[in-house]
């Protein structure tokens, strides 16, 4: 940083960083679970440094760098940051921070993303197609979150069968101890559902 004070990219990577570091103690539950941003207790944040990097961020900003590849990353983190319940969040705004991004480096992954915004912004009819459109990425096929994406889509959707098909396949793509506890329970919360709906399901004892 004092090496290049007027670098708006330094500024916009450390306003990341510590952003996404601010929610460190609001990740794990007491049993050691994973937590995922929804449902944190926002109480658990550091506030004192998401306001510093808020400051960095409009730093970055001032400096020209809005548009920088960390800045608009952490321009969507602060969306988040900004909300003071996960209902709050401005999902539209996160939409097209997205879409900014994509301009500047396509990627799949930022693409899977999108698609989550999508889907919290405008529904998840249209977040299920935004996630559809990229079934065809190389990168996406052996990633566990697309299917788990699509599998939080279509429970959304009330489509609990599929549903339930997508979470066992992406509990099948990773071996993380922690992922499979998330997709697992994902999983419970399909099950019911199929076996009151369908309850001669010949998979259901597998």
């Amino acid at each position: 940083m004092q090496l290049l004070p007027l670098e708006p990219e330094i500024h916009g990577l450390l306003a990341l960083m510590e952003l996404q570091a601010s929610r460190t103690a609001a990740r794990k539950g007491q049993d050691g679970r994973a937590v995922l941003l929804m449902e944190q207790d926002r109480s658990m944040w550091d506030w004192a440094q998401i306001e510093q990097d808020m400051a960095e961020l409009d730093t970055a900003q001032k400096l020209g760098g809005a548009a920088g590849f960390y800045a608009l990353q952490a321009a969507i983190v602060t969306c988040h940051a900004r909300a003071s319940t996960a209902a709050d969040t401005d999902w539209e705004r996160i939409v097209l921070l997205y879409d900014a991004l994509l301009g500047i480096r396509p990627s799949p992954i930022v693409g899977l993303n999108r698609a989550v915004a999508v889907g919290m912004a405008r529904g998840p009819a249209a977040g299920l197609a935004a996630l559809d459109a990229l079934a065809a990425e190389p990168a996406l096929a052996n990633y566990h979150l697309f299917p788990s994406v699509r599998g939080d889509l279509l429970m959304k959707l009330g489509r609990y069968a599929e549903a339930r098909e997508e979470f066992q396949r992406a509990i099948g793509m990773t071996e993380n101890r922690r992922e499979h506890e998330l997709l697992s329970e994902k999983l419970k919360q399909a099950a019911p559902i199929v076996l009151k709906d369908a309850p001669l399901d010949s998979d259901l004892d597998q």
